[in-house]
């Protein structure tokens, strides 16, 4: 488990390149916010995570029959890891920021359209008036 990077993962990466090639900038697991967001930008009030399929459960219902062994504690561990997100999403919400959650797979699947989107609800946010 200690292999498994909290930071910088290849999705993360992938996106923050895409994003930048845009010519947005942003911070980087911004430590001011709580949970972290993984790339944030701060005037939009925009809060992005790169969601990982397995540690964030990602269709858990069907991969919880696929776990296979320490299912006691792999359960209870992504059960809460999926509370976690939904609470830190309600609290930033409440404070007035945009979250956006990315799951891991629709990166590696689909870059270019959720590059768009952000780069889309970032711009909008920045000039809400702009055409």
């Amino acid at each position: 488990m200690s292999a498994n990077k909290g930071k910088d993962t290849l999705p993360e990466l992938k996106l923050r390149k895409a994003l930048y090639r845009k010519g947005l900038r942003y911070y980087k697991n911004y430590p001011g916010l709580v949970g972290h967001p993984d790339i944030f930008f701060k005037k939009a009030k925009i809060c992005v995570f790169v969601d990982g399929d397995f540690w964030h459960g990602h269709f858990f219902d069907k991969q919880k029959d696929q776990i296979k062994t320490h299912r006691s504690y792999w359960i209870p561990k992504i059960q809460n890891n999926i509370l976690r997100d939904q609470k830190e999403t309600l609290e930033l919400e409440s404070l007035g920021y945009t979250v956006i959650r990315v799951w891991e797979d629709e990166i590696k699947k689909d870059l270019p359209r959720i590059t768009d989107i952000i780069y889309q609800q970032v711009i909008n946010s920045i000039n809400p008036y702009k055409d």
